[in-house]
């Protein structure tokens, strides 16, 4: 069995954004030589999240304006979270929209249902993150 690991980085010049990583993860498949097997995606912070979904820019803008409204960013004042940081709401949504994906590798290619793509979203950005991907299979 093959294993492989991989980190995207990312430094995102606003609070929260949304990046369509498939491309970068199809990459690590093809550099991992692995044709069956599963790929592990995960953000590495505790501010930012990987899911899987559809890359249509309206669903994307449903998805700032639903978070937006289960955590608000503002008031800072709510939540007891922050202090030091401002930061509380990006732990919330990082909590209802995951922090991986795992997807299967067949014949050297991700095994997608139709329209899913793999996304990295930022809930406080502006500084370095990264997601790991790792590969196992053969």
């Amino acid at each position: 069995m093959k294993s492989y690991r991989k980190q995207l980085y990312f430094n995102l010049p606003t609070r929260r954004g949304l990046v369509n990583i498939t491309r970068d993860v199809e990459q690590a498949v093809r550099e991992s030589g692995v044709r069956e097997g599963l790929v592990l995606v995960n953000a590495m912070h505790i501010t930012a999240s990987v899911f899987i979904n559809d890359d249509e820019p309206g669903l994307h803008q449903d998805f700032e304006e639903w978070l937006e409204q289960l955590a608000p960013e503002k008031p800072y004042s709510r939540y007891r979270h922050n202090g030091f940081e401002d930061n509380a709401d990006a732990h919330l949504k990082r909590s209802v929209m995951g922090r991986e994906v795992v997807v299967a590798i067949t014949d050297g290619k991700l095994d997608f249902g139709p329209w899913e793509q793999i996304f990295y979203y930022e809930f406080d950005g502006r500084r370095k993150k990264s997601v790991l991907v790792k590969i196992i299979g053969e």
